[in-house]
């Protein structure tokens, strides 16, 4: 375990490139009529996954937007986390000795490489605010004091890897069906199990149709 954990490396934001994942398998499209209006594209929100998104890198997930522009998109997945605890996939850390933080799976891009969200009242240096009091980074005296002495509000969770969109390529999938957008609470990515989180938001969705959910819909 440590041989393999021993590859992963601390990501620094700043300098994340936006890369394409694989391509999705659309849904299909949902007509202007059936749609009542989503929070836009952009940092902080959550992208739903329709349940008929097949791709098994991204289905039933719920990815937390932290980046988006002209140059593409990216974010993590919230709710999938593994069995894997981060003190393994970081071992020269000794903070995390004797841990039970585990690691989740942020995406299908540079998956060896590790990713923070933090819920902080302060930015921390080196990172990027997501939403106000979350930051993404890799910052590892903030990952020190949460793991020592946080406050009663603060937390983190690690990701391997990340999902990343080239320039157009979220918004054709978007217009395919294959996404539905939501506001993000952070109660929801660091309080929430995340085993729930996915068929409640599609539960949430499903009275206003905002995403298809039945295979029988289609051509509708």
């Amino acid at each position: 375990m440590r041989q393999r954990a021993a590859r992963f490396l601390i990501l620094v934001v700043l300098s994340l490139p936006v890369l394409v994942h694989p391509g999705t398998s659309p849904a299909t499209a949902s007509g202007p009529e059936d749609r009542p209006p989503m929070p836009a594209l952009g940092r902080g929100v959550f992208l739903i996954a329709s349940p008929l998104l097949l791709d098994p890198n991204f289905r039933e997930t719920v990815v937390f937007l932290c980046d988006y522009g002209v140059e593409g998109a990216m974010g993590v997945i919230v709710n999938r986390p593994t069995t894997v605890l981060l003190s393994e996939v970081l071992p020269d850390l000794a903070v995390l000795k004797g841990t039970s933080h585990l690691l989740f799976a942020g995406g299908p891009v540079q998956p060896t490489g590790v990713l923070m969200l933090f819920r902080v009242a302060q930015e921390p240096p080196g990172t990027r605010q997501v939403m106000k009091g979350v930051y993404l980074g890799g910052n590892l005296e903030t990952l020190d004091r949460l793991v020592t002495k946080p406050e009663p509000t603060e937390t983190f969770r690690a990701y391997a890897g990340y999902a990343g969109w080239g320039p157009g390529q979220l918004e054709f999938e978007m217009a395919q069906g294959s996404w539905a957008t939501v506001r993000a609470d952070p109660t929801k990515i660091f309080s929430q199990d995340p085993s729930e989180l996915w068929s409640e938001l599609i539960e949430s969705l499903r009275g206003p149709r905002v995403i298809r959910l039945e295979p029988a819909e289609m051509g509708r």
